[in-house]
């Protein structure tokens, strides 16, 4: 009798229904505040390429302009 009791709990038990988890919060990334420094090293070149070719955009403008001016 002792041991259907202890199988029927038992069973009762393993047909619960799970509790559900904890709200979980993803962790801050502090990967990305950690390598801002790498990223800036990278980008001000990035940066700075982009500036020379707007101003090499400019000045081919300003040289086509005067070429076509002067008859050409």
């Amino acid at each position: 009798m002792l041991r259907l009791l202890c199988c029927t709990l038992l069973l009762l038990t393993a047909c619960s229904k799970p509790q559900p988890p904890e709200k979980e919060q993803p962790p801050e990334p502090k990967a990305a505040q950690a390598h801002t420094q790498l990223r800036d090293a990278i980008q001000a070149p990035l940066d700075k390429a982009k500036g020379v070719e707007d101003q090499l955009q400019k000045d081919k403008d300003a040289q086509d302009a005067a070429i076509e001016a002067a008859g050409g």
